[in-house]
């Protein structure tokens, strides 16, 4: 019984590090997400500007 309890912490423990893992993977995907709309909108609104004639 012992062992089975003891496999179990070990378990849950290498899930919970699994978890942490992903969580700072998908935290990093949603900054560079982020970074990637405003990078895009920036890049409309400056052709924008030029086919405009706001470069003159």
């Amino acid at each position: 019984m012992k062992k089975l309890n003891i496999s179990l912490i070990l378990l849950a423990m290498i899930a919970l590090s699994g978890c942490s893992v992903i969580t700072g993977i998908f935290k990093a995907g949603v900054f560079v997400g982020i970074l990637a709309i405003v990078v895009v909108v920036a890049v409309i609104i400056w052709l924008f500007s030029m086919f405009t004639g706001g470069g003159k």
